[in-house]
């Protein structure tokens, strides 16, 4: 149902895209700062996650969700999390954002000069999984169209991820293995398309198709 777009832009639109794309990666490391105060990170591990995103390789999308005249039957995104790591999300004033909260769906309630912020699956493992990524779906209606302008915050695709050491040692377990980012989008993109267990599938997916590597490896040694 989601229809994304894409812009053939005039060299003013341009610098003004390109201004949006700069002051949203800004927001989105200034919250990964106020994130990582939140976790106690600090010593020789201040800045860690700012330093993983310096950087980022982010993706900016519109997406347009037409009117339904059946909008009982059907999503404009089903349920799921993203695999990114920080979404920043501008909505128009129609509606139709949803996350799940206290086992059950509530809507979002759009407001002109307010940003939707999303824990995404990548934060997720970086926090040693006390951050949680964010269920949410998107309904439609049979009223009107809707449009939202979206920022996701990615790092390099060879960046090597894994949760600061002193979140780990406080919490006595790493819950995730360490992966990059190329890994975690080539899972979303060819083996499992993104829902509520993605990280938890890709996590099982990663930890097999390394051993199966290191097996492979033992074996060619002999």
């Amino acid at each position: 149902m989601r229809f994304v777009y894409i812009f053939k832009f005039t060299n003013l639109s341009n610098l003004i895209f390109q201004k949006f794309c700069r002051t949203m990666n800004k927001l989105a490391l200034d919250l990964l700062d106020l994130l990582e105060i939140s976790l106690g990170v600090d010593g020789h591990n201040h800045n860690y996650y700012r330093k993983l995103y310096d950087d980022a390789v982010s993706i900016v999308r519109c997406n347009h969700y037409p009117q339904c005249n059946k909008p009982d039957l059907t999503f404009g995104v089903g349920p799921h999390c993203d695999p990114t790591t920080l979404t920043i999300l501008y909505q128009d004033l129609v509606g139709g954002l949803e996350v799940f909260m206290d086992n059950k769906w509530k809507s979002v309630q759009p407001y002109r000069e307010a940003l939707v912020i999303n824990i995404g699956d990548t934060f997720t493992a970086l926090s040693n999984g006390k951050y949680k990524s964010c269920l949410h779906r998107v309904s439609v209606n049979s009223l009107s169209p809707r449009l939202s302008l979206v920022f996701f915050l990615c790092p390099k695709g060879d960046r090597e991820l894994k949760a600061p050491q002193e979140l780990v040692e406080k919490d006595g377990k790493k819950e995730y293995p360490d992966f990059t980012w190329g890994e975690f989008l080539q899972f979303t993109q060819k083996n499992h398309r993104a829902d509520e267990n993605t990280l938890h599938l890709f996590t099982k997916w990663l930890l097999t198709s390394k051993n199966c590597n290191a097996k492979t490896a033992r074996g060619g040694n002999k």
